[in-house]
């Protein structure tokens, strides 16, 4: 069993900068890929960023590559999103996943064992 806590979300102007960080328990942490997932008001849960378990491959949405970075600690056990140059449209819930099985990120939900409660992340323009 895994439990995530979400951190880092607040309201911000456009331009600004946030990271969210994702803490993780258990002891098998660095053998899972870690995920990012945002939900706006409305509308259906979205592929944000994922990470593989050493860290070395990423993936991003097209909406926020170049914008957002996904790194990890694994001797933390912490997942972090660094979300730069932030809009409006990026207000949203944020979530962060673990997928315990193969270790190699993906951008589907459905892969995702494990979530956090969500931090909800406000841009006003």
């Amino acid at each position: 069993q895994v439990q995530l806590v979400e951190s880092g979300g607040g309201l911000v102007q456009a331009g600004d900068s946030l990271r969210l960080s994702c803490a993780a328990s258990g002891r098998t942490f660095r053998s899972y890929a870690m995920g990012w997932f945002r939900q706006a008001l409305g509308k259906e849960r979205e592929f944000v960023a994922a990470i593989s378990w050493g860290g070395g491959v990423a993936y991003y949405a097209d909406s926020v590559k170049g914008r957002f970075t996904i790194s990890r600690d694994n001797a933390k056990s912490t997942v972090f999103l660094q979300m730069d140059s932030l809009k409006p449209e990026d207000t949203a819930v944020y979530y962060c996943a673990a997928d315990p099985n193969l270790g190699t990120p993906v951008i589907l939900p459905t892969a995702y064992d494990y979530w956090g409660q969500g931090t909800q992340v406000t841009v006003s323009s």
